[in-house]
């Protein structure tokens, strides 16, 4: 691979801590680039150690200052059996991966894999189910609150101004946006949303984007008056007369949002063949600016396409990564800023990839991983294995197992030198890359 100078993500988001990953997806815009990291920079010479653990529900790996890295996990089976679940955060070795601090059980109730942040003050905020947790770096709760609907709050995202954003995870029926003071971690605000949305939200600056079940939209928020406006006059129905189902988490970058379709699926242990909707499943585009400037491309031509997580877009090199998990199919393009076209790059047929990567902008590589289910990848019965990408050519600049038979849905993290954290659903793995003496 050759190295290029293309800058990484050098400041955080204003309202996160001053980390190379201190949110789900690197930062509320959902680009998937560490803050102040080099890449990889992985070379034939390298050795590749892999160390792991085994847990319950692993949902996300988050880095505070060097040497500081958090899990978050919670229960599920309780769930199934129609008993509130809980959630809990641990501060771990960085290395051996074992457990330092761990919180109390941060109780949740109706369970759907939330997620937590660290804001600009230092403090872990935790979202799951429907309760808010406010956590000091030792992972002692400072205090809590109940959300106000009877329904799992799938995540937040925190604004400039500091104040985190939340909102239900529904597909039907009224529901609200909440602005939460970071201080008193109670409401400023509570808007009702045009419609449910089962998305995580996405923000940059004061602005939040909302993909609904049909139709995205935006809210503004004002730290001063306290107060959330809807946008009147920018949405965008990307659903329509079509048969496609809801979209998923929207990535913003400079002048577009970027979100894909089909998000309704039958999936428990992965997404293979877990396709609902008997269409393609579309990457859909819209403009910041002019919400009447917006293009709806098919991933591949392949029925029953679906997805759960949002697209890949590296603005320096413009280029889109999407995916359709269904069918295991990966498809890359190059954005023409100027016409918005797309022209296809490249694309790997039998990839199973699920989204939530790590994208190195200097040295172009894309940390995913490659779903199977039982079949033989290299002689080994593993289900998943991690790869890396080149996001050039959609050659792989390295392979190896993860033992994974459900497939990593949640939230992978850098680490703070060559080396990152893949979260399967029942364990963590911690990969680094060293020169082979």
């Amino acid at each position: 691979m050759t190295v290029q100078k293309v800058k990484s993500r050098q400041t955080v988001a204003k309202g996160y801590y001053s980390s190379p990953w201190s949110c789900e997806d690197g930062g509320p815009e959902r680009q998937q680039v560490p803050t102040g990291l080099n890449g990889l920079n992985i070379t034939a010479s390298d050795s590749i150690k892999t160390v792991s653990r085994r847990l319950q529900v692993g949902n996300m790996v988050l880095l505070r200052d060097p040497g500081e890295v958090y899990l978050m996990c919670h229960d599920s089976l309780r769930d199934l059996v129609g008993l509130s679940c809980s959630a809990y955060i641990e501060k771990i070795d960085p290395k051996t991966l074992q457990p330092i601090k761990k919180s109390p059980r941060l109780p949740g109730g109706p369970m759907w894999p939330g997620g937590f942040a660290i804001h600009r003050n230092g403090d872990l905020y935790v979202t799951f189910g429907r309760c808010m947790h406010r956590l000091n770096p030792e992972c002692e709760l400072v205090n809590s609150y109940q959300l106000p609907q009877n329904l799992a709050y799938n995540s937040h995202v925190i604004l400039d101004s500091g104040y985190l954003v939340t909102k239900p995870i529904a597909s039907t029926g009224a529901t609200q946006l909440l602005f939460m003071d970071p201080d008193s971690l109670t409401p400023a605000c509570i808007i009702d949303m045009p419609e449910p949305s089962i998305s995580r939200l996405s923000a940059s600056g004061n602005t939040v984007y909302v993909t609904g079940v049909t139709t995205i939209y935006r809210y503004y928020f004002d730290a001063d008056t306290k107060t959330a406006t809807l946008d009147e006059n920018w949405s965008l129905d990307y659903v329509g007369n079509s048969t496609q189902s809801y979209g998923w988490d929207p990535v913003i970058d400079d002048d577009n949002i970027w979100f894909m379709d089909n998000g309704e699926h039958t999936a428990y242990t992965s997404m293979l063949n877990a396709g609902v909707s008997p269409t393609p499943n579309n990457i859909i585009r819209v403009s910041t600016r002019d919400c009447q400037d917006y293009s709806i491309t098919p991933i591949v031509n392949a029925a029953y396409g679906s997805v759960t997580n949002p697209p890949l877009y590296c603005k320096q090199r413009r280029i889109l990564v999407a995916y359709d998990s269904a069918n295991s199919v990966v498809q890359a393009w190059r954005h023409d800023v100027k016409t918005n076209e797309l022209s296809p790059l490249w694309q790997r047929q039998g990839f199973g990839m699920v989204g939530h990567g790590i994208y190195y902008p200097n040295t172009g590589e894309l940390i995913t991983e490659d779903y199977q289910s039982l079949k033989t990848l290299q002689g080994l019965k593993n289900g998943e294995q991690s790869v890396i990408l080149d996001i050039e050519t959609g050659r792989e600049r390295a392979r190896f197992p993860m033992k994974h038979y459900i497939q990593s849905f949640c939230f992978p993290s850098p680490g703070f030198n060559r080396d990152y954290y893949w979260l399967g659903m029942d364990k963590l793995t911690y990969v680094s890359f060293q020169p082979i003496a």
